[in-house]
């Protein structure tokens, strides 16, 4: 059912959008379609559903996994912390991570050491639950909370911040750098446009809002396999 929502999402976008074409996929993998429109029509292609949190637990998502990279040794927050760190830290015996230094861009500040960061799922695992996720099977919401893939899914950020935003959606908890708001809610509209996820009539609303005030911001993703 999710993947049939997220095919009809992308046609949608493609046909409410003539300009729109799928842009050079990412490094990664150069056989993954992207798409990019303007931030007021992919809202717009997002589903509409009333929310349910029905069993929800967040043991429902498997994370950390081994990451992208069996053999390193790191789990999926240790490779995250390292492609991030704008000062790489040294990585010891254990995937342990010394020193290095991070951009917590949802309240621009320096972060140092990596223990004093979260890596949040740009769309929470509970509001994932909530619109969609509950009907995947346990393999895709394992490969849900550990997307390295692409790069707005996990972002490192400082722990005060994720743990203010916690599992709320951009009607109710926006990043604390103002300055930030466009790009924030650029990438929650993307990760949800991947992942085929649904919103709720306020939560569409707000970003109805959000996106008028963030005019020539576009949005790109790339459907999720």
């Amino acid at each position: 059912m999710i993947s049939n929502l997220r095919r009809v999402a992308i046609a949608a976008a493609l046909l409410a959008v003539p300009l729109v074409a799928p842009t050079p996929a990412h490094a990664r993998d150069r056989s993954i379609p992207s798409y990019t429109l303007p931030m007021s029509a992919a809202v717009h292609v997002l589903p509409l559903a009333a929310e349910v949190r029905d069993g929800y637990q967040r043991t429902s998502f498997k994370h950390w996994n081994v990451g992208q990279n069996p053999t390193d040794g790191c789990n999926t927050r240790a490779e995250l912390l390292i492609s991030e760190a704008v000062a790489p830290p040294e990585v010891l015996p254990g995937c342990k991570l010394s020193g290095g230094r991070w951009w917590s861009y949802y309240d621009a500040k320096w972060m140092t050491p990596a223990s004093a960061l979260d890596v949040d799922h740009m769309v929470p695992l509970a509001e994932a639950w909530d619109s969609g996720a509950s009907q995947w099977t346990a393999q895709r919401r394992e490969a849900y909370a550990n997307d390295l893939a692409v790069p707005a899914s996990l972002v490192a950020v400082s722990a005060a911040s994720n743990r203010s935003k916690a599992d709320q959606d951009p009607a109710e908890w926006l990043p604390p750098a103002v300055d930030v708001t466009c790009r924030y809610t650029s990438e929650w509209v993307a990760t949800k446009l991947r992942w085929g996820l649904t919103v709720d009539a306020v939560e569409r609303e707000a970003l109805t809002q959000l996106a008028e005030a963030c005019p020539g911001t576009m949005v790109t993703f790339e459907p999720a396999p």
